[in-house]
């Protein structure tokens, strides 16, 4: 697709005035040039034109507000002097992937006074001997290049920051939303534990009290049994005495 039509069609109606970031990565430039862009995007702050055939920004329009510009993997050797006009607060440029080969080629962009973060890898460039401290010396004003410091410390990402935040408001309130129920589910959790372990102690009561009862039943019913054998041996002992009672009465009759 002819870069023309892309920016058309990520427009959406809106007006160029109104656009803050415009990404029209692996569309196609015609003559190797910015094609589509005017000084109408007066609002641009992000501008990404990765992989479109590009081998020059000498026709980038006047972008005032613009401080990211990412143009990786196209065909650019260097005339970057207008960068200082078109950009003067670019902050983070992306060349890497590009045709860059030596270090005047960067030079203009020591105009750039507000120019924090550069990439060049995959860049001829970059395999120059004191590659790393020549680019700090000749960009006194860079604090990352290709992603870290001067003393090798990683660039914090800043796009992923600002995600984060915007992220973090609505999961703050859904997370303390979860904590709530959370402590509910424990506090639901912890009670019924408490009336399970409640209603086991009372079912292990009443079993005690039932088995006391029962023992006391077969007690009972033991006595009973002791007394009512205790009635019979009595009777029957009774029975004995009165028989022998009677045999001594039969032997007096017969003496007399």
């Amino acid at each position: 697709m002819e870069m023309k039509k892309r920016i058309s069609l990520e427009l959406r109606n809106r007006n160029p005035a109104d656009v803050v970031e415009l990404v029209v990565d692996n569309c196609r430039s015609s003559d190797g040039e910015v094609e589509g862009l005017s000084e109408e995007y007066v609002a641009l702050e992000v501008l990404s034109m990765v992989n479109i055939g590009l081998s020059s920004l000498a026709k980038l329009p006047s972008l005032p507000k613009l401080r990211k510009l990412e143009v990786s993997d196209n065909t650019i050797t260097g005339n970057l002097e207008a960068l200082a006009e078109t950009c003067p607060n670019l902050a983070y440029l992306n060349l890497s992937g590009n045709k860059i080969k030596e270090l005047s080629s960067i030079e203009p962009l020591k105009s750039l006074k507000n120019l924090k973060s550069l990439y060049l890898y995959s860049c001829e460039v970059s395999t120059l001997d004191d590659y790393t401290d020549a680019v700090f010396e000749l960009l006194p004003q860079l604090t990352f290049l290709d992603g870290y410091d001067h003393e090798d410390n990683e660039a914090p990402d800043s796009e992923a920051d600002t995600d984060d935040d915007d992220v973090a408001g609505p999961h703050g309130v859904d997370d303390d939303d979860d904590d709530d129920e959370d402590d509910e589910d424990a506090d639901s959790s912890e009670g019924e534990e408490e009336v399970g372990l409640s209603y086991l102690m009372k079912e292990g009561i009443q079993d005690e009290e039932d088995d006391g009862d029962y023992v006391e039943e077969e007690e009972e019913e033991e006595e009973e049994e002791e007394e009512e054998g205790g009635d019979v041996d009595g009777a029957d002992v009774q029975g004995e005495k009165r028989k022998r009672d009677a045999e001594d009465d039969g032997d007096d009759d017969d003496d007399e």
